[in-house]
C-alpha cells in the first residue's frame, strides 16, 4: 500500500497563514487544545435547537458566541446568553445539560456568559472559580440550584458578577461562610437577585462589601437578608452599616420585608444616585 504524505502541522499553518495573506484576507484560527475544549464543552450540552449549530470546522473563532483575540488568537470571550443565540420564547429551545471542566482549558477566558439558559437542577460548578483571568460573569437566571461556591472568591479580577435568580427564586444560596466575596477587590458589579442569603448575618454581609473598595452597584432584592433590631443599649456606631464612602452609587435592598429603624447611614453619600428600599418596613431612625 502506497504511504500517504502528512504534512507536519506547524507547516499546514504557514501554509494556511501565506494562503491569508496572498488573497488579502486576514487569517484567524483558533488553537486546537482551545477548539477540542469547546467541542467537550458542547457534547455535555443539551441544544434541542440546534442553537450550537455553528460549532463545526477547525475555526472555533467563527462559531456563535466565540470571541477570539484579534491578535493571539485565543478564546477570550464565551457569550451564551440565550437572548442572544434565539429570540424565540420557549423554555425547550435553551441550552441545559452539564458545564464540562473542559473550560479550564480556555486559559485566556475573560468573559463567560451562561445566563437565561436552563441549567435545571445543576449546581453552579466549583471549577468556575479556577477561571481566574475572568473579568465579567453572568450566570443569571439559568436555573441553577443549591449553594453558591465560595471558589468564586478566587475569581480577583471579577469586575461583574451576576448571579441573579430571580425567576427560579431561593433555589441558590450562600452558606453562612461569606468571606469569599470580600476577596474580589476588582468587583464593580454585584447582583444576586433572589439569591437566599438567609443564613449570612448582616454584620458579615456588610463587612464583606465594604471590603470592595470599587464597588458601584449592588443589588440585594428578595434575598431573605437578616436586619437585626439594634438593641436600646447600642449605639448606631456598633450596628452593621454599608461604608458610603466607597464607590456605591446604586443600591437595591427591596423586598426583603426587613423590620428596623430606618438606617440613617443610607444618607451619607453624596455618590449614591439610586436607593430602592420598596417593601421593607423601616420605621423611625438608628440615632
Amino acid at each position: 500500500m502506497r504511504k500517504q504524505n502528512t504534512i507536519p502541522s506547524h507547516l499546514h499553518l504557514l501554509m494556511l497563514l501565506l494562503g491569508c495573506l496572498y488573497n488579502g484576507e486576514l487569517c484567524m484560527s483558533c488553537s486546537e487544545s482551545e477548539r477540542l475544549a469547546l467541542v467537550k464543552f458542547k457534547a455535555g450540552l443539551q441544544d434541542p435547537h440546534q442553537l450550537l449549530s455553528s460549532w463545526e470546522g477547525d475555526d472555533c473563532c467563527t462559531w456563535t458566541g466565540v470571541h477570539c483575540d484579534n491578535e493571539t488568537w485565543h478564546v477570550v470571550s464565551l457569550d451564551l446568553q440565550y437572548h442572544h443565540l434565539y429570540h424565540g420564547v420557549s423554555n425547550g429551545g435553551r441550552l441545559s445539560g452539564e458545564i464540562n471542566p473542559s473550560l479550564l482549558s480556555l486559559k485566556h477566558l475573560n468573559h463567560l456568559d451562561l445566563s437565561s439558559n436552563h441549567f435545571k437542577g445543576t449546581e453552579i460548578p466549583s471549577f468556575i472559580g479556577s477561571l481566574t483571568g475572568l473579568s465579567y460573569l453572568n450566570l443569571s437566571n439559568a436555573g441553577f440550584i443549591g449553594r453558591v461556591p465560595p471558589q468564586l472568591g478566587n475569581l480577583t479580577s471579577l469586575i461583574y458578577l451576576d448571579l441573579n435568580s430571580f425567576y427560579s427564586m431561593h433555589d441558590l444560596h450562600v452558606d453562612d461562610n461569606f468571606q469569599w466575596l470580600s476577596f474580589l477587590s476588582s468587583l464593580q458589579y454585584l447582583d444576586m437577585s433572589g439569591v437566599n442569603l438567609a443564613k449570612i448575618s448582616s454584620d458579615n454581609l456588610f463587612h464583606a462589601v465594604n471590603m470592595l473598595p470599587a464597588l458601584s452597584v449592588l443589588i440585594l432584592p428578595n434575598c431573605h437578608l437578616h436586619w437585626p433590631q439594634p438593641s436600646s443599649s447600642s449605639s448606631s456606631s456598633s450596628s452593621p452599616y454599608l461604608n458610603l464612602s466607597n464607590s456605591l452609587t446604586t443600591i437595591d435592598l427591596s423586598n426583603n420585608q426587613i423590620n428596623s429603624t430606618f438606617p440613617l447611614w443610607l444618607t451619607n453619600s453624596s455618590r449614591l444616585v439610586h436607593l430602592d428600599l420598596w417593601f421593607n418596613h423601616f420605621h423611625g431612625s438608628d440615632t
